[in-house]
């Protein structure tokens, strides 16, 4: 990899992921997913779901503008059910509902991943 990116390029899949983590995080998870993935019991299948929806996304987008990364999507998928389910765990464990203190910090800081996580692959794709 170079140690310089093309900075329209990085700007460019930087869009590119940030609109896809928009639709699947927002516009496309149901309350089911939302809800479910941070259960104690029952959390495999909601998260699954969401994460499948993150990867069909994902792999559109990337199909449509360069289709020879189209393995960037299966990355995405595989770090975004990790931090999901970190925050899930972390939630579960905790009890950390809206009224908790720690409630926005949690959200925060999984968002905050996520979109490092589009940052890294953004680098990465920008690069290549």
């Amino acid at each position: 990899m170079s140690s310089s990116v093309p900075v329209g390029a990085l700007v460019g899949w930087m869009l590119v992921l940030t609109f896809k983590h928009v639709i699947a995080d927002f516009v496309l998870q149901t309350s089911w997913m939302a809800l479910g993935k941070d259960q104690k019991t029952g959390w495999a299948l909601p998260l699954l779901a969401h994460c499948l929806v993150h990867l069909a996304v994902a792999m559109a987008l990337i199909l449509a503008i360069a289709p020879r990364f189209w393995f960037v999507a299966l990355i995405d998928f595989a770090i975004h059910i990790t931090i999901d389910r970190a925050k899930g765990f972390c939630a579960s464990t905790f009890d950390v509902t809206l009224e908790h203190p720690w409630f926005w910090t949690l959200i925060g800081v999984d968002q905050a991943l996520h979109h490092l996580t589009g940052f890294g692959l953004s680098i990465f794709m920008a690069a290549n």
